[in-house]
């Protein structure tokens, strides 16, 4: 199957993933309006002074974190994401609570191919590299918009986890192959876990209760990559 159909599946299981995982957050709106931030410390850290500067989010889900940015670090921020529920959410997200930025719908290599505009900083987040079938060409693709001063950072969870996956159930079956490269379909797609984990991802950090288990009908495509290879 090529590249392609498979981001297709994934475009359409994380359309109705985000759907569900805004419907645990509350008014966001209002979140953002009262001086909220979803950042995390080592985030901040990381990003360090970014004032003013043009600055990337790649892969940025449904904005949350790239009106985080904007808000508390001020940079001038565009978010580009895969789903068109995300991308849809975070244009009204941005508009209702009054912080400015700029957010495109496209998959990532699409959107490598199409741009033409260069930024100070690249970011992306939790979650991102298991999305990616090319690494190569993804390294290409973040390097090309960066200005010559310009800076990368990434911050993901660590090989490791997916391969112990099913450790805390007492299966120590590996779950990912280390070596990287790997893909792997799934028909039941993209799940809920933000309600699976009782509000840690929320802004309030409330419990979650879930009337009924959610299961995405739409198929999702991830690949593996070794430490290596991602910092290589």
């Amino acid at each position: 199957m090529p590249d392609q159909e498979w981001f297709e599946e994934n475009r359409q299981s994380w359309n109705t993933a985000t759907k569900q995982h805004n419907s645990h957050k509350g008014d966001q709106a209002d979140f953002f309006l009262d001086g909220g931030s979803t950042l995390y410390d080592e985030e901040i850290t990381l990003l360090g002074d970014v004032r003013d500067m043009a600055l990337l989010h790649l892969q940025c889900n449904a904005g949350q974190d790239t009106l985080s940015i904007a808000s508390k670090l001020g940079a001038e921020v565009t978010g580009v994401d895969i789903s068109d529920e995300a991308i849809t959410f975070a244009q009204q997200l941005s508009q209702e609570s009054d912080i400015p930025a700029t957010f495109i719908r496209s998959d990532v290599y699409d959107w490598f191919q199409d741009n033409e505009t260069t930024y100070d900083v690249i970011f992306c987040s939790y979650g991102t590299l298991i999305w990616l079938s090319d690494l190569d060409k993804w390294a290409e693709g973040v390097a090309a918009p960066l200005k010559p001063d310009g800076r990368f950072f990434i911050v993901d969870f660590h090989p490791m986890l997916c391969i112990l996956d099913g450790a805390m159930s007492g299966d120590w079956d590996d779950s990912c192959d280390y070596m990287g490269g790997t893909h792997y379909h799934y028909e039941l797609g993209v799940g809920d876990y933000v309600g699976h984990e009782g509000g840690d991802t929320t802004q309030t950090g409330l419990p979650i209760e879930s009337k009924q288990p959610f299961e995405n009908p739409h198929p999702a495509n991830e690949f593996s990559w070794g430490l290596g290879e991602i910092v290589m």
